[in-house]
Protein backbone atom coordinates (compact mmCIF):
# COMPACT_ATOMS: atom_id res chain seq x y z
CA UNK A 1 0.00 0.00 0.00
CA UNK A 2 1.45 3.62 -1.12
CA UNK A 3 1.16 6.57 0.86
CA UNK A 4 -1.31 9.47 -0.38
CA UNK A 5 1.52 11.78 -2.10
CA UNK A 6 -0.11 14.79 -0.27
CA UNK A 7 1.08 13.08 2.89
CA UNK A 8 4.54 12.33 3.57
CA UNK A 9 6.51 10.02 6.06
CA UNK A 10 7.56 13.16 8.19
CA UNK A 11 3.94 14.66 8.24
CA UNK A 12 2.48 11.12 9.53
CA UNK A 13 5.51 11.27 11.59
CA UNK A 14 4.88 14.95 13.31
CA UNK A 15 0.92 13.95 13.56
CA UNK A 16 1.79 10.85 16.05
CA UNK A 17 3.90 12.99 17.88
CA UNK A 18 1.33 15.57 18.50
CA UNK A 19 -1.32 13.17 19.16
CA UNK A 20 1.14 11.21 21.83
CA UNK A 21 1.82 14.72 23.41
CA UNK A 22 -1.13 15.50 24.38
CA UNK A 23 -3.77 12.44 24.16
CA UNK A 24 -2.79 11.44 28.02
CA UNK A 25 -2.51 14.80 30.00
CA UNK A 26 -6.00 15.32 28.36
CA UNK A 27 -7.08 11.58 28.82
CA UNK A 28 -6.07 12.42 32.73
CA UNK A 29 -7.74 15.63 33.40
CA UNK A 30 -10.91 14.49 31.99
CA UNK A 31 -10.89 11.10 33.86
CA UNK A 32 -10.08 13.39 37.14
CA UNK A 33 -12.77 16.03 36.59
CA UNK A 34 -15.44 12.70 35.80
CA UNK A 35 -14.21 10.92 39.00
CA UNK A 36 -15.10 14.12 41.29
CA UNK A 37 -18.60 13.83 40.17
CA UNK A 38 -19.12 10.21 38.85
CA UNK A 39 -23.07 9.78 38.81
CA UNK A 40 -22.97 6.33 36.71
CA UNK A 41 -26.24 4.90 36.07
CA UNK A 42 -27.10 5.57 39.24
CA UNK A 43 -27.01 9.40 39.03
CA UNK A 44 -29.39 9.58 36.29
CA UNK A 45 -32.35 7.13 38.04
CA UNK A 46 -35.59 9.23 38.17
CA UNK A 47 -39.21 8.72 37.50
CA UNK A 48 -40.29 8.29 34.19
CA UNK A 49 -41.19 6.27 31.04
CA UNK A 50 -39.72 2.89 31.12
CA UNK A 51 -40.06 -0.87 32.34
CA UNK A 52 -38.14 -0.99 35.17
CA UNK A 53 -39.99 -0.58 38.60
CA UNK A 54 -37.94 2.84 40.78
CA UNK A 55 -39.94 3.38 44.18
CA UNK A 56 -43.46 4.03 45.17
CA UNK A 57 -44.31 7.71 46.26
CA UNK A 58 -46.88 9.08 48.47
CA UNK A 59 -49.97 9.64 46.63
CA UNK A 60 -50.91 13.57 46.24
CA UNK A 61 -54.05 15.30 45.47
CA UNK A 62 -53.54 15.51 41.42
CA UNK A 63 -52.43 11.57 41.04
CA UNK A 64 -55.27 9.50 39.02
CA UNK A 65 -56.80 7.21 40.81
CA UNK A 66 -55.61 4.45 37.93
CA UNK A 67 -51.68 5.04 39.27
CA UNK A 68 -52.59 4.29 42.35
CA UNK A 69 -51.05 1.00 43.79
CA UNK A 70 -53.99 -0.53 45.19
CA UNK A 71 -52.15 -3.77 46.25
CA UNK A 72 -49.06 -1.71 48.16
CA UNK A 73 -51.42 0.84 49.71
CA UNK A 74 -53.78 -2.20 51.45
CA UNK A 75 -50.42 -2.83 53.71
CA UNK A 76 -50.49 0.82 55.38
CA UNK A 77 -52.97 3.70 56.26
CA UNK A 78 -51.48 5.99 52.86
CA UNK A 79 -52.61 5.20 49.28
CA UNK A 80 -48.81 4.93 47.20
CA UNK A 81 -47.87 5.54 43.79
CA UNK A 82 -46.07 3.31 41.65
CA UNK A 83 -43.11 5.14 39.76
CA UNK A 84 -40.96 3.49 37.14
CA UNK A 85 -37.53 4.52 36.29
CA UNK A 86 -36.85 6.86 33.41
CA UNK A 87 -34.58 4.65 31.01
CA UNK A 88 -33.47 6.65 27.78
CA UNK A 89 -30.44 5.47 26.81
CA UNK A 90 -29.39 7.57 23.63
CA UNK A 91 -26.31 8.67 21.38
CA UNK A 92 -24.93 11.51 22.53
CA UNK A 93 -22.91 14.08 19.76
CA UNK A 94 -20.05 15.69 20.75
CA UNK A 95 -18.39 18.88 18.94
CA UNK A 96 -15.11 20.96 20.62
CA UNK A 97 -14.26 23.49 18.48
CA UNK A 98 -10.75 23.35 18.08
CA UNK A 99 -9.97 26.08 15.82
CA UNK A 100 -7.81 28.68 16.52
CA UNK A 101 -9.37 31.24 18.52
CA UNK A 102 -9.72 28.66 21.61
CA UNK A 103 -6.27 28.81 22.07
CA UNK A 104 -6.34 32.15 23.61
CA UNK A 105 -5.86 32.63 27.47
CA UNK A 106 -5.63 36.23 28.38
CA UNK A 107 -3.62 35.31 31.96
CA UNK A 108 -0.77 32.25 32.04
CA UNK A 109 -2.64 30.73 35.19
CA UNK A 110 -5.87 30.08 33.23
CA UNK A 111 -6.26 26.91 31.19
CA UNK A 112 -7.06 28.15 27.00
CA UNK A 113 -10.35 28.19 25.86
CA UNK A 114 -9.97 25.06 23.92
CA UNK A 115 -8.11 23.10 26.78
CA UNK A 116 -11.02 23.82 29.50
CA UNK A 117 -13.98 22.90 26.28
CA UNK A 118 -11.81 19.43 25.41
CA UNK A 119 -11.81 18.61 28.66
CA UNK A 120 -15.48 19.22 29.54
CA UNK A 121 -16.61 17.15 26.61
CA UNK A 122 -14.42 14.12 26.80
CA UNK A 123 -15.48 14.23 30.79
CA UNK A 124 -19.35 14.43 29.86
CA UNK A 125 -18.24 11.77 27.79
CA UNK A 126 -16.99 9.35 30.25
CA UNK A 127 -19.93 10.23 32.39
CA UNK A 128 -22.55 9.31 29.76
CA UNK A 129 -20.21 6.49 28.80
CA UNK A 130 -20.45 4.98 32.52
CA UNK A 131 -23.91 5.45 32.54
CA UNK A 132 -24.75 3.13 29.04
CA UNK A 133 -24.94 5.75 26.57
CA UNK A 134 -23.30 5.91 23.01
CA UNK A 135 -21.04 9.08 22.27
CA UNK A 136 -18.88 10.11 19.74
CA UNK A 137 -17.73 13.19 18.12
CA UNK A 138 -19.73 15.07 15.12
CA UNK A 139 -16.67 14.54 13.00
CA UNK A 140 -16.69 10.97 13.07
CA UNK A 141 -19.04 10.21 10.10
CA UNK A 142 -19.26 6.73 12.24
CA UNK A 143 -22.36 6.76 14.98
CA UNK A 144 -21.70 7.16 17.99
CA UNK A 145 -20.40 3.92 20.36
CA UNK A 146 -20.27 2.54 23.97
CA UNK A 147 -17.40 1.58 25.94
CA UNK A 148 -13.91 2.75 27.11
CA UNK A 149 -12.53 1.98 23.57
CA UNK A 150 -14.47 5.07 22.05
CA UNK A 151 -13.35 7.24 24.61
CA UNK A 152 -9.89 6.46 23.78
CA UNK A 153 -10.98 6.98 20.34
CA UNK A 154 -12.22 10.51 21.29
CA UNK A 155 -9.67 11.51 23.60
CA UNK A 156 -7.27 10.87 20.58
CA UNK A 157 -9.01 13.18 17.90
CA UNK A 158 -9.35 16.13 20.46
CA UNK A 159 -6.05 15.97 21.66
CA UNK A 160 -4.91 17.55 18.37
CA UNK A 161 -5.94 21.50 17.78
CA UNK A 162 -7.52 21.57 14.27
CA UNK A 163 -5.81 23.30 11.30
CA UNK A 164 -6.77 26.87 9.39
CA UNK A 165 -9.73 29.13 10.47
CA UNK A 166 -9.75 31.63 13.39
CA UNK A 167 -13.34 30.43 14.17
CA UNK A 168 -14.83 27.20 14.31
CA UNK A 169 -18.13 25.77 12.59
CA UNK A 170 -19.87 22.94 13.90
CA UNK A 171 -20.00 20.16 11.22
CA UNK A 172 -23.12 18.49 9.39
CA UNK A 173 -23.98 15.24 10.18
CA UNK A 174 -26.78 13.12 9.99
CA UNK A 175 -27.59 12.05 13.57
CA UNK A 176 -31.16 10.09 14.74
CA UNK A 177 -34.37 11.56 15.98
CA UNK A 178 -34.23 11.61 19.53
CA UNK A 179 -30.49 12.10 19.21
CA UNK A 180 -28.90 14.31 22.02
CA UNK A 181 -26.01 17.11 21.23
CA UNK A 182 -23.11 18.88 23.12
CA UNK A 183 -21.58 21.91 21.27
CA UNK A 184 -18.88 23.45 22.90
CA UNK A 185 -17.24 27.17 21.62
CA UNK A 186 -16.87 30.34 22.21
CA UNK A 187 -19.51 30.77 19.38
CA UNK A 188 -17.72 34.43 18.45
CA UNK A 189 -17.42 33.64 14.81
CA UNK A 190 -20.02 33.92 11.50
CA UNK A 191 -23.37 34.53 13.34
CA UNK A 192 -25.05 32.83 10.21
CA UNK A 193 -23.40 29.37 10.34
CA UNK A 194 -24.13 29.25 14.22
CA UNK A 195 -27.85 29.44 13.17
CA UNK A 196 -27.65 26.82 10.35
CA UNK A 197 -25.88 24.45 12.55
CA UNK A 198 -28.89 24.44 15.27
CA UNK A 199 -30.81 24.39 12.82
CA UNK A 200 -29.93 21.37 10.78
CA UNK A 201 -29.91 19.65 14.63
CA UNK A 202 -33.70 21.05 14.92
CA UNK A 203 -34.41 19.49 11.42
CA UNK A 204 -33.24 16.41 12.46
CA UNK A 205 -35.71 16.63 15.99
CA UNK A 206 -31.71 16.34 18.03
CA UNK A 207 -31.88 18.38 21.48
CA UNK A 208 -28.95 19.58 23.56
CA UNK A 209 -26.85 22.22 25.05
CA UNK A 210 -24.86 25.06 23.83
CA UNK A 211 -21.84 25.56 26.00
CA UNK A 212 -20.01 29.02 25.39
CA UNK A 213 -16.67 29.05 26.81
CA UNK A 214 -14.87 32.21 27.31
CA UNK A 215 -11.74 34.11 28.77
CA UNK A 216 -12.66 37.08 31.89
CA UNK A 217 -10.67 39.38 29.48
CA UNK A 218 -13.13 38.50 26.85
CA UNK A 219 -15.68 39.51 29.65
CA UNK A 220 -13.58 42.59 31.45
CA UNK A 221 -11.92 44.22 28.04
CA UNK A 222 -9.51 45.43 30.26
CA UNK A 223 -7.54 46.57 27.26
CA UNK A 224 -6.32 50.67 27.54
CA UNK A 225 -4.31 53.12 25.44
CA UNK A 226 -2.20 51.81 21.97
CA UNK A 227 -3.05 47.97 21.70
CA UNK A 228 -2.63 45.56 18.96
CA UNK A 229 -5.76 43.46 18.39
CA UNK A 230 -4.43 40.38 16.57
CA UNK A 231 -6.88 36.88 15.90
CA UNK A 232 -4.97 33.50 17.09
CA UNK A 233 -4.47 32.84 13.61
CA UNK A 234 -2.79 36.39 12.56
CA UNK A 235 -5.14 36.72 9.76
CA UNK A 236 -6.55 39.59 11.13
CA UNK A 237 -4.55 42.86 13.36
CA UNK A 238 -6.20 45.42 14.34
CA UNK A 239 -4.18 48.90 16.16
CA UNK A 240 -5.56 51.40 18.37
CA UNK A 241 -4.40 54.00 20.17
CA UNK A 242 -7.70 54.65 22.26
CA UNK A 243 -8.62 50.74 22.79
CA UNK A 244 -10.63 51.93 25.99
CA UNK A 245 -12.84 53.82 23.77
CA UNK A 246 -13.94 50.65 22.52
CA UNK A 247 -14.41 48.66 25.60
CA UNK A 248 -18.86 49.95 25.50
CA UNK A 249 -19.64 48.71 22.30
CA UNK A 250 -17.97 45.72 22.52
CA UNK A 251 -19.59 45.00 25.73
CA UNK A 252 -22.49 45.70 24.07
CA UNK A 253 -21.74 43.25 21.55
CA UNK A 254 -20.51 40.60 23.67
CA UNK A 255 -24.18 40.66 25.50
CA UNK A 256 -25.79 40.75 22.32
CA UNK A 257 -24.35 37.46 20.85
CA UNK A 258 -24.80 35.70 24.02
CA UNK A 259 -28.62 36.61 24.32
CA UNK A 260 -28.78 35.49 20.81
CA UNK A 261 -27.37 32.47 21.67
CA UNK A 262 -29.47 31.99 24.63
CA UNK A 263 -32.84 33.14 22.63
CA UNK A 264 -32.02 30.58 19.65
CA UNK A 265 -31.19 27.84 22.38
CA UNK A 266 -34.96 28.39 23.80
CA UNK A 267 -36.36 28.62 20.32
CA UNK A 268 -35.06 25.19 19.19
CA UNK A 269 -35.58 23.60 22.67
CA UNK A 270 -31.56 23.23 23.28
CA UNK A 271 -30.26 24.84 26.66
CA UNK A 272 -27.61 27.31 26.53
CA UNK A 273 -24.56 27.76 29.18
CA UNK A 274 -21.78 30.24 29.58
CA UNK A 275 -18.63 29.17 31.33
CA UNK A 276 -15.52 31.17 32.28
CA UNK A 277 -12.33 29.31 32.10
CA UNK A 278 -11.54 30.98 35.62
CA UNK A 279 -14.58 29.37 37.09
CA UNK A 280 -14.56 25.53 38.23
CA UNK A 281 -14.97 23.12 35.80
CA UNK A 282 -16.77 20.64 37.63
CA UNK A 283 -19.58 23.18 38.21
CA UNK A 284 -19.96 23.23 34.57
CA UNK A 285 -19.72 19.50 34.17
CA UNK A 286 -22.57 18.92 36.37
CA UNK A 287 -24.79 21.24 34.22
CA UNK A 288 -23.70 19.53 30.81
CA UNK A 289 -24.64 16.26 32.94
CA UNK A 290 -28.02 17.02 34.32
CA UNK A 291 -28.43 19.02 30.86
CA UNK A 292 -28.01 16.25 28.40
CA UNK A 293 -29.11 13.51 30.77
CA UNK A 294 -33.08 14.99 31.31
CA UNK A 295 -35.87 14.29 29.56
CA UNK A 296 -36.76 15.74 26.28
CA UNK A 297 -38.19 19.80 26.69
Amino acid sequence: MTLPEQITPEQLRHDAEEIAAGFPALMAAADQLAATISLGAHGRRRAGPGDEFWQYRPAGAGDPLREIDWRRSARADTQFVRQMEWQNLQAVHLWVDRSAAMAYRGQDNLPQKGERARVLGLAASILLAKAGESVGLMEDPQPPKHGRGQITKMAMRLATDSKGADYGVPPSKEMGRGNRALLISDFLGDWEQVIAALSRAADQRVQGCLVQVLDPTEESFPFDGRTIFQSMSGAINFETRRAKALRDDYLARLAERKDKLDALARRTGWQYMCHHTDQPAQAALMWIHNAISGPAR
